[in-house]
Order: C-alpha cells, then structure tokens, then sequence
C-alpha cells in the first residue's frame, strides 16, 4: 500500500498544466500557450503554427491557465503591485480570476482593453529596478586595414553603442532610457624618404586619432517628453582638439513613433570645456546642444540611422560645433552585420594650422547584443 501511494503521488506531481485553448469563431480550435494582448491582439504561441496574433473578433472564447494582469485604455500605469489570475476571454470581455480561491478579480471588456501582460514580466518591467549591467542591448563593432608594402600602414576603427530601456518592452510606456555610445578610430602611415639620402633621412609619419564617447539618461515625464542629463568627450588629432567636455542638462520630445521609425528632438543647455594643443588656448564656455535623432527599419530588417547636432557658445557666439552621422546595419549571419557609416565633425576653431573640418567613411562588422 505504501508503494502504490508512493506511485499515485510521483504521477500527481508529474503532472503537466493543461494547455491554452482557442475556440474560434467558426468552431475551430487551437492549443498552445497565450503570451500576451494587445488591445484586442492577442498573440498566442502553439507548437503546429508557431506564434500568431489573433483578433478577438475572430475568437469565440479563449481559456488560459497562465497568470496575467490587464491594463486598461487610458490607466496610468504606476510601480504599484497588481494581483495576476488566470483568463477566460468570452462575449467580448476578459475576465481574470484568482488562481487560489478561483473569485473574480476584474472583467475588462475587450474594447477597454490596452494589455495583457504576465505576473513574470509585468513584476520585472513594472514594479521591478534592473540591476546596472542588465538589460542592455546595441552592438559592437569593429573593422581593421592594414597595407604592407613601400608604405606601412594600420587603420583602426572600434564602436561601443549601448541603450537600455526601462520597461524593456513596447507595449508599456517607458520610464527610463539609457544610452552610451563609444567610437575611435586610429591610423598610421609611415612613408620612407624616396630615394634615400645618406645619412639616412627617418622615414614620416602621419597619425590618425579621433575618440568620441557619450553617455545620457532619460526620465520621461510622458510618454513622448523627457528630462534628460548628459555629457561627452571628443578627442580630434585632425583639428588639434586634445579634449572637450561637455555635460549638461534638458528635455527631449519623440515626435514620431512607430514600430517601423522614431524621430526624436532634444535640446540642453551645458558646461564646455575644449583643451587644444600648444599654442592654442584652452576655452571656458556655456552652450547648448540641439540635437536631432532618426532611425527606420528597412525591408529585409537594414536599420538606417542617422543624426544630427549643433552646438553653439553663448558667451563666445563666434565658437561653435557641428556633428553629423549616418549609417547602414545589414544583417549577414545571425547576429552579425555588415556596418557601413560616416560622421563629419565641424569646428569653427580649430587649433592653429589644422582644418576646421573632419570627415569619416567607415566600414566594418557590427556584433548585436540581443
């Protein structure tokens, strides 16, 4: 008797949950898990048809034994906790109950509807704070010439590009957003003397050294307008720039937002510090930055990026800046991409003997994190 008990209990624990169900609207039915909703999206995962998003008027009544909480049109969405149940979808409204004592806890009709989320991520992306090193995605890349012949020569190009939204995911409306973006380039060419003279006469060399880092943090008050607190560093051999600081503080505003594109305005007011190489003089200045960002996804998932900044003086009118980029992600094999962008930097004062402008193409191979 022992035994047996034993074997009755060891198959109630094996026991799996019984799945999803689907009943559509013409009697069909499909089982699976049901991931999530969006407004009267629901998107639902079933190992026949993969993922689909089906619309709720398409769908007689869906039975879910996972944990959800719903959101409604218009609800503010705060860092409070919420009871998540179970679904029932039926005569066009969403009903959750307690997974315990199987009592009602809300019925959402389905044209009130905004999100089903589950308890997991709606803890995580809600009521929970990531860690500093989580939840960052971007890429690295990276791209390398080398020429070995009369003339020796290396180019170097490496590119940090990191945002970390907080919630992480599209269908809630964001708190935080951070980004930090990180370039350097390095050349060297090194030219012998043709033909020799005796003595020897040392061979020349010509450098290439341009760094460019940023980093900023968004709060955002609505789901389009953002204080922001940011700063950078340029380093810019080609116009006698040793370092320029820059750290400031403003607002941001997303004008356009769709799952294809974003179109993003920003504007400070900041702290400049810019350090030249002798015998130039080092300049003190407040400024500001305006600053506008776009990026679209293309067909075959190309990511098109491209931005612009204007940075005057206002106790110097006659100092200023300019900062320009654009560029091409094409994905090749999984996670890796063929990069292609360039950037021209503009400075009304340069060091004295060196351009007041400084353009780069670059090519290379870009790693996506997530």
């Amino acid at each position: 008797m022992f035994y047996q008990a034993s074997t009755g209990w060891a198959q109630s624990a094996a026991a799996k949950p019984a799945p999803d169900v689907i009943v559509f609207t013409n009697g069909d039915q499909l089982t699976g898990t049901l991931e999530r909703a969006n407004g009267d999206s629901f998107v639902f995962k079933s190992d026949v048809v993969g993922e689909i998003t089906v619309t709720a008027d398409k769908i007689k009544e869906l039975h879910s034994g996972g944990k959800f909480v719903a959101l409604r049109n218009g609800e503010k969405v705060t860092r409070t906790s919420k009871t998540p149940g179970t679904i029932t979808y039926q005569d066009s409204a969403v009903t959750l109950a307690d997974t315990s004592s199987s009592s009602v806890i809300d019925t959402v009709p389905v044209k009130d509807l905004s999100a089903l989320i589950d308890g997991a991520t709606y803890t995580k992306e809600v009521t929970g704070n990531p860690g500093i090193f989580q939840d960052w995605t971007g890429g690295l890349s990276g791209g390398v010439t080398l020429v070995e012949s009369t003339q020796t020569g290396q180019s170097f190009t490496a590119a940090v590009n990191l945002i970390r939204l907080v919630p992480s995911v599209e269908f809630l409306p964001p708190r935080t957003r951070d980004t930090i973006d990180v370039l350097e380039t390095y050349g060297k060419l090194t030219q012998p003397v043709i033909p020799q003279t005796t003595p020897p006469t040392p061979d020349s060399v010509a450098k290439t050294n341009i760094f460019h880092a940023d980093a900023e943090h968004d709060k955002y008050l609505t789901p389009r307008l953002y204080g922001l607190v940011g700063l950078s560093y340029d380093h810019n051999f080609a116009q006698g720039l040793n370092l320029q600081q820059i750290y400031g503080a403003g607002i941001g505003y997303t004008v356009i937002q769709t799952p294809v594109q974003e179109f993003d305005v920003k504007a400070d007011i900041h702290y400049e510090r810019q350090n030249f190489v002798p015998p130039t003089a080092s300049n003190d200045l407040i400024g500001s930055s305006f600053t506008e960002l776009y990026h679209r996804t293309l067909p075959r998932k190309i990511l098109f990026t491209e931005s612009g900044t204007f940075i005057p003086s206002w106790n110097d009118p006659s100092i200023y800046s300019a900062i320009f980029s654009a560029g091409l992600q094409l994905p090749t094999y999984k996670r890796f991409s063929l990069n292609l962008s360039l950037q021209d930097n503009y400075l009304s004062n340069p060091a004295f003997g060196y351009k007041d402008n400084s353009f780069q193409f670059v090519t290379g191979v870009t790693y996506t994190l997530k």
